[in-house]
């Protein structure tokens, strides 16, 4: 029997392994956005699409053809990164956020999403609806942290080149699929009730967002975006949540917008990605969702009572 003593030093051991993860894994997303990128400009230089040459050549210093390997390199000077190079955060921090060799500024984009990583790691630990003893929860808390890092992935590349890679809105779909039908085994009600709310927030989500999308012929709204509506429709599972989904992606996106426009960093004509405010608002969502709206609910009743 745990004692409450025994218990706070396991929460913290675990809060320092989610931490460390999470980091690590943040490296890994970072290194992939990279990767995505030079893919999908290689393809676009094939396909005889536009595309940034610049660019091209700059991030093919990112992999190499030796022995089959693909290995990390810093973007200005193409030196292969040693493993004291990729330690997450404490080698950024370390050399001043400069490459160790060609001594070039890297720049927040990496240690951010690093940092992000490790937090949204810590904060679905902590937020866990469950108490992560029966093995198919932990199995679903694992799917959950995988689903977390293609969503950070997602995140950062939309966010900087305004596009959803289809390779990683699908890889969240199916990892959300397997989430879902883990929580469905695990809960009392019954598959057609679990199923008949999934369909409710695809509709909110994916149907809606496919409606805008063919209304406006794209020009409103990406059909990226109607993609990973899939996946987080999945891993919401209920329609009430998704409907807070949305909400909360709106209400995100117009505060971050009319910052910007506040601030003369953008103009009412400019195009903002919604794919990152709408990864934001599912994963508050899935960790805190049900709290808010039965916070919501008591809050109405209580008003109107």
């Amino acid at each position: 029997m745990y004692t409450s003593e025994s218990m706070s030093m396991i929460d913290g051991a675990m809060i320092v392994a989610m931490a460390l993860y999470g980091a690590a894994l943040g490296s890994f997303a970072g290194a992939q956005v990279w990767r995505l990128r030079a893919r999908q400009l290689r393809e676009d230089k094939e396909a005889g699409e536009t595309y940034n040459k610049a660019e091209l050549n700059k991030l093919q210093a990112l992999s190499s053809t030796r022995a089959n390997k693909d290995y990390s390199r810093c973007l200005h000077c193409g030196h292969r990164l040693q493993w004291y190079d990729l330690i997450p955060l404490l080698s950024w921090c370390t050399t001043g956020g400069k490459c160790r060799y060609c001594k070039r500024q890297i720049g927040w984009f990496e240690p951010l999403i690093e940092l992000a990583t490790a937090l949204v790691f810590v904060a679905s630990y902590l937020a866990w609806p469950g108490d992560l003893v029966a093995p198919l929860e932990i199995v679903q808390f694992v799917v959950w942290l995988l689903a977390c890092v293609a969503m950070i992935v997602l995140f950062a590349y939309d966010a900087r080149w305004f596009l959803l890679p289809n390779h990683y809105t699908w890889s969240l779909a199916v990892l959300a699929g397997a989430y879902f039908l883990l929580g469905v085994v695990q809960e009392e009600q019954g598959y057609i009730e679990s199923l008949v709310s999934l369909g409710g927030a695809l509709m909110i989500l994916s149907g809606l967002y496919l409606l805008l999308w063919w209304y406006s012929g794209g020009r409103w709204i990406g059909f990226g975006d109607v993609k990973l509506g899939v996946g987080l429709s999945l891993l919401l599972g209920q329609w009430q949540l998704a409907f807070l989904t949305l909400f909360l992606a709106n209400l995100l996106g117009a505060i971050v917008a009319i910052g910007l426009m506040s601030i003369n960093r953008i103009d009412r004509k400019a195009h903002v990605p919604f794919g990152p405010f709408l990864i934001i608002a599912a994963i508050i969502s899935v960790l805190w969702g049900n709290q808010m709206i039965d916070a919501y609910l008591g809050a109405t009743m209580r008003l109107f009572a």
